[in-house]
């Protein structure tokens, strides 16, 4: 089945690199540094990675955390709680734009 995310693509992301090595290096020295255990364990950063990966909808991140966060001693229990924190907080961000609309509605309203 032909989907518009093939999940063979995420062994292809380094040669995003091919025909600008230097910043594709830079941005992998940097991106293997955040994920190194420091103020949160490596185990923290996983599941905040899978939190956030379904908040920007990224299969390919949504992937990767899922294996990083069961590497790193995350349970199933810990990471669906993870997601719905992902989600009150992108559904709470939809909703406070509601703001913005009710701001326009006042402003046009006669």
């Amino acid at each position: 089945m032909k989907t518009y995310y093939n999940p063979d693509d995420l062994e292809k992301f380094s040669t995003i690199g091919e025909f600008a090595p230097e910043l594709w290096e830079k941005f992998m020295a940097y991106y293997s540094s955040v994920f190194e255990a420091g103020a949160l364990t490596k185990r923290e950063k996983a599941l905040i990675a899978l939190a956030v990966a379904h908040a920007v909808q990224c299969p390919y991140c949504i992937e990767a955390y899922t294996q990083s966060c069961l590497e790193n001693g995350v349970n199933e229990e810990q990471m669906t709680e993870a997601v719905h924190v992902a989600c009150a907080l992108r559904g709470g961000a939809s909703l406070v734009h509601g703001v913005q609309m009710k701001n326009i509605v006042k402003d046009l309203s006669i």
